[in-house]
């Protein structure tokens, strides 16, 4: 385990050592359940342990995942399968979110990660690569520089372009869950963060949620980057996707700010919502199909 680092400018993920303990038990037998899936040696970056998940694919271009809050590697298996298909997959922790990299957060938000994303590209990419961002993970792509190594960016359920939507139901399902948690409500809140119909893994998602609730200190919707670091990307192919159920980021909200910094509409994808990457892992690869052309693909 990381021992945290005693600094303002960092904030302790978890609530004890026996919860990090926890966490960690359970995203290494996720990880394992996979034997494809490898772990590359620990980076060690300005924002601490950084740890690393590559499975080979088919031969379209890579896809370096950055995943969203309380989510990581462990949580995204299923969705790195789906895509190994296709290409090479690499997976990455957030460094202060739950699971295997460092157990302090950075505070000040994504725009702590610039420099970090600096460092991952340059220790992975031995060639150009497609970086996957999804809600806060997409969020601190945004915030970094564009970088010859990246040769689109594919933004799910982003965080950084506009506020979260935060509605009476969105309140009803978290406070619950974080003062008091249960499976129950684990459940309920993967359920409003999900469009209709059955989610994929959801016993799992539920179980994990149920431990972040326990053991974490969750954080906030990132909040919008300034415009200047969003249009920097724009000589970069990319791409906006979200569900057309996502509570936080519906299409209405980031069909504004997409167009005007980004010049790019926002694919919608039906019957998904925050959880679209998981929902949907299909539309997902297809939208990186198009990308692999240097194509921006249009809304629908």
């Amino acid at each position: 385990m990381n021992a945290p680092r005693r600094s303002p400018a960092f904030r302790p993920v978890y609530r004890d050592a026996e919860g990090e303990a926890r966490v960690r038990e359970w995203c290494q037998a996720r990880i394992s359940a996979w034997p494809e899936l490898r772990p590359l040696p620990t980076l060690d970056t300005t924002l601490g342990r950084t740890q690393l998940f590559r499975a080979g694919g088919g031969p379209a271009t890579p896809v370096l995942l950055l995943p969203g809050t309380n989510f990581n590697a462990a949580t995204t298996v299923a969705v790195a399968r789906r895509l190994a298909g296709d290409r090479p997959v690499i997976m990455v922790d957030l460094p202060g979110q739950p699971g295997l990299s460092s157990a302090t957060r950075p505070v000040g938000g994504p725009p702590r990660y610039a420099g970090w994303l600096r460092e991952v590209l340059a220790a992975t990419a031995e060639r150009r690569l497609i970086v996957l961002g999804h809600s806060l993970g997409a969020a601190v792509a945004l915030a970094a520089e564009p970088s010859p190594r990246v040769a689109g960016l594919l933004l799910v359920n982003p965080g950084g372009l506009c506020h979260a939507r935060l509605s009476p139901a969105l309140l009803g399902r978290t406070l619950p869950w974080l003062l008091a948690p249960s499976p129950e409500r684990s459940r309920r809140l993967i359920d409003f963060m999900s469009g209709p119909g059955e989610v994929p893994e959801a016993q799992a998602a539920a179980e994990w949620m149920q431990l972040v609730a326990r053991h974490c200190r969750t954080t906030l919707a990132p909040a919008p980057l300034p415009d200047a670091s969003v249009r920097a990307w724009d000589g970069t192919p990319r791409a906006v996707a979200t569900g057309d159920h996502d509570g936080f980021f519906p299409p209405e909200r980031l069909i504004g700010p997409a167009r005007r910094l980004l010049g790019v509409g926002v694919r919608t994808l039906p019957a998904a919502g925050h959880l679209a990457l998981y929902e949907r892992p299909g539309a997902v690869a297809a939208l990186l199909a198009e990308l692999d052309h240097g194509d921006t693909p249009a809304a629908d």
